[in-house]
């Protein structure tokens, strides 16, 4: 089996699954769509950002040279997400009664904090809106000379209708141009008498004096549409063409629509090879709504600050819960579901530390068993099957726990080293190992690290001189003490271990 030839994306622009075959292999484009800096990061963005910290972490794993871009949106996002309301970022700057790169710089690093916690490798490029104003008034000249857009009270919007005489306008979320165009006539909402057509979006919207963030041009003073920074930051840095777009499934449209079109009216080719998506998510069977009042926070959830929760769950935990979930369905967060994935994640970890602490005989006499080298291979080959079917995560990690019986029977001595071939070893220790941390990302998480370690080597000492002593109220103690910081003792034929408590 060869990983790199064998992986099959869903493409949202084709519907369906494909071979992945870079434009230019070894190197890999790939452009995320970045939050809006107005606001705390939520657990839906948790959940897309995460998605692709694998998808750049296994195409890293495979050798590809990947440039990773996720911009920031920091002016002309509106709280319409078309082109009704006010920008976002203004507006929470109106309400905090400070300057709209306060809020932009809070929560960038807000959000920049959540993504660490919770493992996320930085992107290469992280292109700001605003230090890209000069690229996106050009796009919108180009877009203007190419004939698709038209300036109207010092707004300039995209022509669709235009546009869709040549292309097709809708192809990537499955809109219908002219079921959007019916009923047109009855529209009454604020800015849309500008515009030819309902469907036309703006690339350049004019601001009235009291807009915060506004600058200069030759159509007056105003602002880029949400729309346009994506596409100019994309190409920018990645090229007219390039491997993989993604973002949440809400971003189909109106965004990852408008980008297309965008594009290909500047540069007359298609932008993006592989269209990738993540579903959204749920609490308990329910959409989150700050109104039904089911919605977590990141820290609630890590802290446990919530009623809709019994205990804290930590950032690697939620990060295990988050790959049980393929990224195309929707993912629903339950307590219980917390629960079970804490269990899983410390089993997990359990094999892991374990593995690290086996090493293979320089010196031992072979008896093969057959059964254990295929278990072992069958494994492997699973774990690789798993993510190349469309970055399947939850396949994988059912093969990595296969991979984590194995490692538990040689640690446990119930499965001699002589029973399989050093290579099968070294392919079960290194896969188990490395797809867990470098590809996952999913790493023990100890509080205070190595001060956390010598306390636990210091109770394992106390508990083996107490259990030799048959001091059995102190073993209790010891036992009770080492449940409190989620650990537990290993009663070995030959030693005394300890465990994550599972």
């Amino acid at each position: 089996m060869n990983p790199e030839k064998d992986l099959l994306l869903y493409n949202t622009l084709t519907r369906k699954r494909e071979k992945f075959e870079p434009i230019d292999a070894p190197f890999v484009g790939m452009y995320v769509c970045g939050p809006t800096v107005y606001n705390d990061v939520h657990l839906g963005n948790c959940r897309t950002f995460t998605f692709f910290d694998v998808v750049y972490r296994y195409l890293s794993y495979l050798g590809y040279k990947v440039r990773y871009v996720r911009n920031i949106t920091d002016v002309g996002h509106l709280t319409g997400d078309s082109d009704e309301g006010d920008d976002k970022i203004s507006k929470q700057a109106r309400l905090e009664q400070i300057e709209p790169m306060e809020v932009v710089q809070r929560y960038t690093n807000g959000f920049h904090d959540v993504m660490l916690e919770l493992g996320n490798i930085p992107p290469s490029i992280e292109p700001t809106a605003t230090g890209h104003l000069i690229e996106q008034i050009e796009m919108v000249k180009q877009i203007l000379e190419n004939g698709f857009a038209y300036e109207s009270n010092g707004s300039v919007y995209f022509d669709v209708v235009k546009y869709n005489e040549s292309h097709n306008y809708g192809k990537l979320s499955g809109r219908n141009i002219e079921e959007q165009l019916e009923g047109q006539g009855t529209r009454k909402l604020d800015g849309q008498e500008e515009k030819k057509n309902n469907v036309d979006f703006a690339i350049w919207k004019n601001a009235d004096p009291s807009h915060l963030m506004q600058w200069d041009t030759e159509w007056g003073k105003g602002f880029p549409g949400w729309h346009l920074e994506c596409s100019v930051m994309s190409t920018k840095y990645l090229g007219e063409q390039f491997d993989i777009h993604g973002g949440g499934m809400d971003l189909q449209f109106p965004h990852h629509e408008c980008e297309i079109a965008q594009a290909v009216a500047t540069t007359g080719k298609e932008p993006v090879k592989y269209w990738l998506h993540s579903n959204m998510l749920t609490m308990n069977g329910t959409k989150m709504s700050k109104s039904l009042g089911n919605v977590i926070m990141p820290e609630e959830l890590f802290t446990g600050n919530s009623e809709l929760l019994t205990e804290a769950y930590s950032p690697m935990v939620f990060r295990f819960f988050m790959f049980q979930t393929h990224y195309r369905s929707t993912m629903d967060i339950t307590d219980d579901a917390l629960k079970a994935a804490k269990k899983g994640y410390f089993k997990l970890m359990n094999g892991i530390k374990n593995a690290k602490n086996l090493e293979y005989p320089s010196e031992v006499e072979l008896n093969i068993n057959q059964k254990h080298e295929d278990d072992i291979n069958k494994s492997v080959t699973s774990v690789f099957r798993g993510i190349n079917d469309d970055f399947n995560t939850a396949k994988s990690i059912a093969a990595l726990f296969n991979l984590v019986k194995k490692i538990n029977m040689l640690h446990a001595g119930q499965l001699d080293f002589s029973q399989i071939s050093k290579e099968s070893f070294d392919k079960l220790k290194s896969t188990l190992i490395d797809f867990t941390e470098q590809v996952l990302g999913i790493k023990e998480e100890l509080p205070q690290g190595e001060k956390m370690l010598q306390m636990i080597t210091t109770l394992v000492e106390m508990y083996k001189e107490a259990k030799e002593a048959r001091n059995y109220e102190k073993v209790d103690y010891l036992r009770s003490k080492a449940k409190e910081i989620g650990i537990v003792f290993k009663d070995m034929k030959d030693r005394i271990d300890w465990a994550y408590e599972e």
